[in-house]
């Protein structure tokens, strides 16, 4: 048994250091999102600088609905920038965001990630609640002045009704 676990341990440790080995570097061949983490309906700017000197890309942020976008060549040597606009429908999640280089066809990637809080407070939620259950008071006064008037007939009956079986009338 002991064999076994010292086996196991000594394999994802291995697995572990590979990984950690066959992790890329942050640079050139890497998408930049920024924000990186956004609420519905933010704008995002990506930009890379994979596609070379005056390179340009096609984005394609479809993961999270905002479907194709342009990179062209920025004011920083080498890169290339582009911007979209996340949804307002977006669910929260991590979003892959793609691009290719129209030159090579290399492409780049990067992470977006959808939360429904900002970093400036909390984003409440709008409209009602539905709940299959309907409200105590109607939009219709006659309906409800008839639910009040036959509440106070029936607490009416019962009070008199108590009342004839405390004196022994019987009901």
């Amino acid at each position: 048994m002991r064999r076994t676990a010292r086996l196991l341990t000594g394999t994802a440790f291995a697995v572990a250091a590979a990984g950690l080995g066959a992790a890329p570097a942050y640079g050139a061949g890497d998408l930049d999102v920024s924000p990186s983490t956004v609420v519905p309906g933010e704008l995002v700017t990506v930009n890379t600088a994979a596609c070379g000197d005056g390179g340009a890309a096609t984005g394609d942020a479809a993961a999270v609905g905002a479907g194709p976008f342009t990179l062209a060549p920025s004011a920083h040597e080498g890169q290339a920038i582009g911007q979209f606009r996340v949804p307002p429908s977006a669910q929260p999640g991590t979003y892959e965001i793609v691009a290719i280089c129209a030159e090579d066809g290399r492409q780049v990637t990067g992470d977006l990630v959808v939360t429904l809080t900002s970093g400036h407070g909390q984003v409440h939620p709008r409209g009602s609640v539905k709940t299959g259950v309907g409200g105590a008071l109607g939009r219709d006064p006659v309906q409800t002045a008839a639910g009040v008037a036959a509440l106070a007939v029936a607490a009416a009956g019962g009070t008199w009704l108590l009342h004839r079986r405390a004196r022994g009338d019987g009901i």
